[in-house]
């Protein structure tokens, strides 16, 4: 057996963990909430014109605040949706998979016995140095 071959038996190894199945039913549940949808493409429009009144040559200081007040609101109400709460869930929970298999993946490339290596987490407590949560 090859080794995409065998990257492809754990593609269906993962796809077959809860963890996944849960990320997919609440990425289906993000996709089918209408109105969250209907949040997510407000949100983009206020963006967008908050964007070009930022580039603007005259720059009209109240319509910039008005819209980033709207744009933090929208942004408010999206992230306070349950079904967004759910997916935001299911992601970090998936994430924490994925980056456990990644750190086998690595151990055995820096040449670490991949059955035996500590894929704990090593947080510093520093975002910017994180490969993602524990």
């Amino acid at each position: 057996m090859d080794i995409i071959e065998m990257t492809r038996k754990l593609g269906v190894e993962i796809q077959q963990q809860e963890v996944f199945k849960n990320y997919i039913k609440a990425k289906a549940a993000n996709d089918n909430d209408i109105e969250l949808q209907d949040m997510i493409g407000q949100f983009n429009v206020i963006r967008m014109q908050l964007d070009q009144a930022l580039s603007a040559d005259e720059k009209d200081t109240d319509k910039v605040k008005e819209l980033n007040a709207q744009l933090k609101d929208t942004y408010t109400a999206i992230m306070g949706r349950e079904s967004m709460m759910n997916y935001n869930i299911a992601k970090g929970e998936l994430d924490v998979l994925v980056n456990q298999i990644n750190a086998v993946i690595e151990h055995a490339l820096d040449g670490d016995d991949p059955l035996t290596c500590d894929i704990a987490s090593n947080c510093t407590g520093s975002c910017s140095t994180c490969s993602g949560c524990h």
